[in-house]
């Protein structure tokens, strides 16, 4: 073979090789030990790394062949070769293919490209497997020797390079900005590094030249918090990036946009949309950091200090939210606020996002006060306090109170029953009632801690009544419906009532109507099971919630309480007095008790 072919061969170095094989087993157990998204993007990039592995492997065996001087395997050493090269042109293959997946390029033109890339990898091969087959193109000669004049290999390369930068250049607009320089920057490096190995006569580096940008698409595309899409972090730098404001003193807004159309399910943002949102983004905001909380909320965090004429920009930017909206026509929901030093500690600000959204009408605008930020705060200590009370689960707690609002019998004219009422007492906070403390417990799965506490209050508040000798039937403790639903629900009650030594007949349950029929179906057997022990059922507040009034005749209740509001409309005029009384009389007629 020629001297300069010779050179090439000598030069080679096993450790090359064997590099890239440890790399590639690396990036494979970092993937197998964290968790990816198992997309087609990703397992197109497995398919990557696992065919490095096996080109490493052919060309080490291909050089170990050709030191042997053997005549016999010659045909060994041809097949080694093509093999190579294969596998190295289906890895070219392959990057064409993850490029068009992982930027989600229109169906049509990635498979336009796709069919050019799989053309070129067919002919190459072809052509490859023909120049080993026929001298002069690729030959072994017979002490062993190489002999290589058209390298296929190298026109190939360069044509899969051209059509790599292509393609990256199609998809510029469809991939952050900050995403496409580090692909731009990773394949020229690689590509340079490539030809300086082919000026030098070194061979030993051309499989660990094609791990170069396995490493960008391992970070960019399968590790990075970046969405590569529309630049944004993902919800874990949002905590990140409040810490680093926080510690350098240094004040900051943020924009919220909530879109409940797109947070169903998964459902992805439009990539007209996209593009808005990358663009006013960057255009208005110096430094500003993008964070995508799920499928349709993203966070703006912004420096005050980048940005001094922030009120400005964020007049600018909401001016043209409301151009783009007269087109795109999604439901939102937008709160703009500026840094606190009380919820910067805690890190707590996409909690207080929610909070205002929870309360706010779609499409409308919402400026957070400081008197959100108090009422936030409050609101997160008594969450904390209410964990607090679950988390112990004494029967005791000194926080719940238990107060007793009697009820006069107007049959026998006596108060002879009672109802419980709760209140919080917390530390820093002055009384706290039902209104406020209620739907916190419900929705965050305190709500029977608390039931079980007032529950056996009230039992020993019973006994303590009994021993006085004092005259009273039952005293009766709200329940949640949530609460309900739990399968040791009737074992809790059942086992506070009766580790009291209290009768059955004396609490009695008022249940709140539901404004979902199906939770009447789920309750009926709890209230069965638990009449069986004496306990009587209210239907609290009857006239407010689904009003049902064959769903409430199948339940087993025994009072029928009436809420304050049809009460009060008696008052108001004849129609509503005559309605009321109608409902009472029907539902004495049919053996229940009434309670006003």
């Amino acid at each position: 073979m020629s001297s300069t072919a010779s050179a090439y061969f000598d030069n080679y170095i096993i450790t090359g090789d064997i590099a890239s094989i440890a790399v590639c087993y690396v990036i494979i157990i970092l993937l197998l030990t964290s968790y990816i998204s198992r997309t087609r993007s990703f397992r197109i990039f497995m398919a990557i790394v696992i065919q490095l592995i096996v080109a490493s492997s052919v060309n080490i065996a291909y050089h170990q062949m050709m030191t042997l001087n053997n005549p016999d395997i010659y045909w060994l050493i041809y097949a080694l070769r093509v093999l190579y090269y294969a596998m190295l042109f289906d890895v070219f293959f392959l990057f064409v293919l993850y490029a068009t997946v992982a930027s989600n390029m229109k169906e049509k033109k990635a498979k336009i490209i796709a069919s050019i890339a799989s053309l070129a990898f067919t002919a190459f091969l072809t052509a490859d497997i023909i120049r080993s087959i026929l001298e002069p193109g690729y030959t072994v000669t017979e002490n062993g020797m190489e002999i290589t004049e058209t390298n296929i290999y190298i026109i190939g390369y360069v044509f899969f390079v051209v059509l790599i930068f292509f393609v990256m250049f199609q998809i510029r607009k469809l991939l952050y900005k900050r995403v496409m320089i580090g692909f731009y920057a990773t394949m020229i490096m690689s590509v340079s590094v490539r030809f300086a190995l082919i000026i030098l006569n070194q061979s030993s580096l051309t499989t660990l030249t094609f791990t170069l940008p396995v490493f960008a698409m391992l970070y960019i595309m399968h590790s990075n918090p970046y969405n590569v899409a529309l630049g944004s972090l993902d919800a874990r730098a949002m905590e990140d990036t409040v810490n680093n404001l926080y510690s350098k003193k240094e004040p900051f807004f943020f924009m919220s946009l909530f879109m409940p159309d797109l947070d169903e399910g998964e459902k992805k943002i439009p990539d007209d949309l996209l593009e808005v949102i990358r663009k006013v983004a960057a255009h208005y905001f110096k430094k500003g950091v993008l964070i995508q909380i799920s499928n349709g909320h993203l966070i703006t965090i912004v420096s005050k200090h980048r940005n001094p004429d922030f009120e400005q920009l964020i007049e600018g930017s909401m001016n043209d939210f409301y151009k783009y909206y007269a087109h795109f026509r999604y439901s939102y929901k937008i709160v703009i606020g500026e840094s606190a030093d009380e919820i910067s500690r805690k890190n707590d600000y996409i909690h207080l996002i929610l909070n205002i959204q929870r309360e706010m009408q779609e499409n409308t605008v919402y400026r957070i006060t400081r008197k959100d930020i108090a009422t936030f705060n409050r609101t997160e200590f008594i969450i904390h306090e209410l964990a607090d009370i679950y988390n112990r689960h004494d029967l005791n707690d000194e926080r719940v109170l238990a107060y007793c609002q009697p009820v006069f019998n107007i049959n026998t004219g006596k108060f002879d029953t009672a109802e419980a009422l709760m209140r919080l007492r917390l530390p820093e906070l002055d009384m706290v009632y039902p209104d406020e403390f209620i739907p916190l417990a419900e929705n965050n799965g305190y709500i029977h801690a608390l039931t079980e506490i007032i529950l056996n209050k009230t039992c020993c508040e019973l006994r303590r009544i009994k021993n006085e000798g004092l005259d009273i039937d039952r005293i009766s403790v709200n329940v949640s419906m949530i609460e309900m639903k739990d399968d040791g629900f009737c074992h809790d009650i059942e086992k506070i009532i009766g580790d009291n030594g209290i009768k059955g007949d004396q609490i009695a349950i008022e249940i709140t109507e539901s404004r979902s029929e199906a939770d009447f179906v789920i309750i009926k057997g709890k209230i069965e099971e638990l009449r069986v022990r004496g306990i009587k059922f209210y239907l609290d507040d009857f006239g407010i919630g689904y009003s049902n009034i064959e769903r409430i005749i199948e339940l087993p209740f025994d009072i029928i309480k009436f809420d304050k509001s049809m009460v009060s409309a008696i008052r108001e005029d004849e129609r509503s007095r005559k309605l009321i009384e109608n409902f009472a009389n029907m539902f004495k007629d049919m053996g229940y008790a009434v309670l006003y």
